[in-house]
């Protein structure tokens, strides 16, 4: 019988020692509670007083509106220049501005030089590559070069990289040659005046 009062009275001591390790354990480790003056714990009603009204003045302060919207689009196509420009009577320099797709009817004898950056896309019609230099025009949806002379694929969008290169009516072809146009194009006729969009 004293074995097992002593049995008894060992396994509460274990216990009683094991929960008090473990209960320091579980307390917080920097000195701050949850709710104590250094942590506090704030209500839904102070949130939505104070807090939720500072965000949602910041947040006005910050969103555009519709007109301030149209404002800039306008102030950005000003500066772009959008509306067609003289134009130097020199057939490697552009005559039309263009921010949109402009469809151009190319007849047989007329040239399409593309300005710095313009795209330029057959879409019906034979026509072929030229260019002032040896250098030609980028064929982006091929991956390609196309060098002076080449014939043009329908509906490939090229990129002119630089002025004095274009695309003209295939010679062999009677074909009606629809064009679509972005950016700085001149249209010249075979005896070099330009042809009025």
């Amino acid at each position: 019988m004293l074995n097992i009062k002593k049995l008894i009275a060992a396994s509460v001591l274990i216990f009683g020692i094991n929960g008090i390790l473990v209960a320091h354990a579980d307390a917080p480790q920097g000195g701050t509670v949850p709710g104590s003056v250094d942590d506090p714990v704030i209500t839904k009603s102070y949130f939505d007083q104070n807090i939720a009204n500072k965000i949602a003045d910041e947040l006005a302060k910050q969103t555009f509106n519709e007109e301030k919207i149209r404002q800039i689009i306008a102030s950005e196509l000003a500066k772009t220049g959008s509306a067609p420009s003289s134009g130097t009577g020199d057939s490697t320099q552009p005559a039309v501005s263009n921010s949109g797709l402009t469809v151009i009817k190319l007849e047989q004898g007329q040239l399409l030089f593309g300005g710095a950056g313009a795209e330029i896309i057959v879409r019906t019609g034979k026509a072929v590559a030229f260019s002032s230099t040896a250098d030609g025009i980028a064929d982006v949806t091929a991956g390609k070069d196309i060098t002076a002379g080449t014939s043009v694929e329908l509906n490939h969008l090229l990129i002119v990289p630089r002025e004095g290169r274009g695309i003209k009516p295939d010679p062999k072809s009677n074909q009606d040659i629809y064009v679509m146009v972005r950016g700085n194009y001149l249209l010249t006729n075979a005896d070099g005046s330009k042809v009025t969009p």
